[in-house]
């Protein structure tokens, strides 16, 4: 372990110093936190030509972006840029700051293509407006909120009630001959949360696709504002409920590195073992929605009885199907392995050898296989200019895992391989869950056969004010991100969440572009993503 502390150490004294003698006089103090992140305050009139050079010349994607009302600390507003080295495991996260009585950052969307929801988001909560973005329209608010209200600044009362305001949402417009509009929602025929699509098609195929989200926004990140550490994990817990365990998981991490805290063997194997089996009944959800939008009934049966297994597995080691009550800040809440390794093992290959048959069974029909190949291609440079993560990025050729590129918890212990495919289209994202689900199958397996005795938490009980962490997971639909500042008396200062599904959004709409229309529900099913883990 301290052989690979040096080498990060060793990694980020290089990489300060490359970008200090680049950018000499824009590059202000650094730190270097955590391990593996490397925090630069930036010259906030040069940071486009800043963040250019780390994304197209260094090659690091931007991985999050956001910003921070630190006025009670330095009088200003701080946007941060986050890009990682996801060969070496670092972090590389840009700070600048902002006058409060000026509140305008240089866009860099137009160079660093993934940060154009990041800037409308910083936009519509803080009020800090992206000069240059190409398309500025509101994101997270729609045309009811009141423009001048912004509500992430530390002065605004969360008790106020705000008048109503009537404007109208622009979308974009696509004219030509026999080029019409096809809106889809935000309600639709079945129990999935609101989301509002607006095809332009000349005929049935689609040429453009603008998807308007954020029907369901909590306020989540301005409800953990000033809450204690304690309960924002149940907070955590409850941002997408099928994603529930990689978002406390993720949780946990951040605060455990800003308590410094280690937590006991067990518990890492433990964790995984509930990671790998969130990811499991996932996938396999997942690909009986897809084959039931495929009007595959054997197959939609086939998944869903798997999924079903998964669950009986959930519920005999903690009693919940969403994996709730796990986590706990140090460690996990109870030893949930004990005593059930035989049996958790037995229905592990039970599983297995039912969807071995089944995948069998579904690539010998040629009219399935027809349906699903070269449809919904997600090309390589707009996956990557948008930064696709999970299983969609991979099945587009970006062989990357957090897993692999951030190990944490037991990973770096066991062994298993990351699917790739370069196709980027519906068969492709199919065959990655389907060899994840085999992947997950053996690291549960490898965990509980070799998980060490020992106890399972490690008391986090202070937390100094003001100091701060990322978490980062492979959530079943990919990489996810959870920024944390403490506060005083232990409370939380600035929560930041990116789950996989706000990369991946974007990606949908340019998937289905050249598809014709009775072919979106199927990509939209082959990705899958999340309104609630979105619309935070």
């Amino acid at each position: 372990m301290d052989n690979i502390i040096e080498s990060k150490n060793m990694i980020l004294t290089k990489l300060n110093s490359k970008l200090s003698e680049t950018f000499s006089e824009d590059i202000y103090r650094s730190v270097v936190d955590n391990t593996n992140e490397l925090y630069l305050e930036a010259n906030p009139e040069h940071i486009l030509e800043i963040c250019t050079y780390i994304n197209t010349t260094l090659g690091y994607p931007l991985i999050s972006m956001f910003a921070n009302d630190e006025q009670s600390l330095c009088d200003k507003y701080a946007v941060y840029y986050v890009f990682a080295d996801r060969e070496q495991g670092i972090l590389l996260i840009i700070k600048t700051l902002v006058d409060p009585n000026k509140m305008e950052i240089r866009s860099i969307t137009k160079k660093v293509h993934a940060a154009a929801l990041y800037e409308r988001e910083i936009n519509d909560l803080f009020g800090i407006v992206p000069v240059g973005h190409p398309n500025p329209k509101r994101l997270v608010f729609h045309s009811n909120w009141p423009q001048a209200e912004h509500p992430l600044r530390k002065d605004f009362d969360v008790k106020h009630k705000l008048d109503f305001a009537k404007e109208e949402t622009d979308f974009q417009k696509v004219t030509g001959e026999g080029v019409y509009e096809i809106p889809v929602g935000p309600i639709h025929a079945g129990i999935i949360e609101p989301g509002h699509f607006r095809f332009s098609v000349v005929g049935e195929p689609i040429i453009n696709l603008e998807a308007q989200l954020y029907y369901t926004h909590k306020g989540i990140e301005k409800m953990c504002e000033g809450q204690s550490i304690e309960r924002c994990l149940y907070v955590a817990e409850r941002i997408s409920g099928d994603e529930t365990f990689a978002n406390s998981l993720t949780y946990c991490q951040a605060i455990e590195k800003i308590a410094k805290v280690k937590i006991p063997t067990r518990a890492e194997y433990t964790r995984v073992v509930f990671a790998e089996l969130e990811r499991l009944t996932n996938h396999l959800g997942d690909l009986g929605g897809l084959c039931l939008d495929a009007a595959y009934g054997f197959a939609t049966f086939q998944f869903r009885m798997m999924k079903g297994w998964a669950y009986w597995i959930a519920d005999e080691l903690c009693g919940m199907r969403f994996l709730r009550s796990v986590n706990k800040l140090g460690g996990v809440r109870q030893d949930f392995i004990l005593g059930k390794e035989l049996k958790t093992i037995e229905e592990l290959k039970k599983i297995k050898s039912e969807l071995e048959d089944t995948v069998k069974i579904i690539k010998s029909n040629s009219m399935f296989i027809d349906r699903v190949e070269n449809t919904g291609i997600l090309q390589t440079k707009i996956a990557t200019d948008l930064n696709a993560v999970g299983p969609s990025g991979r099945a587009s050729g970006l062989c990357f895992d957090v897993r692999k590129s951030f190990p944490y918890e037991a990973y770096k212990q066991l062994e298993f391989n990351i699917p790739k495919h370069n196709n980027g289209d519906i068969n492709c994202r199919m065959n990655t869950k389907i060899k994840e689900c085999f992947e997950s199958i053996y690291l549960m397996i490898q965990a509980i056969e070799t998980m060490p005795s020992g106890k399972l938490l490690e008391p986090v009980k202070t937390f100094e004010p003001y100091q701060c962490a990322f978490g980062l997971t492979e959530a079943p639909r990919g990489e996810n991100i959870h920024w944390i500042m403490t506060g005083e008396n232990n409370t939380i200062f600035r929560y930041k969440i990116r789950t996989p599904s706000f990369c991946n959004w974007p990606a949908l709409c340019h998937a289905v572009k050249g598809n014709i229309v009775p072919d979106f529900p199927i990509i939209n099913k082959s990705f899958n993503l999340s309104y609630a883990g979105n619309d935070l």
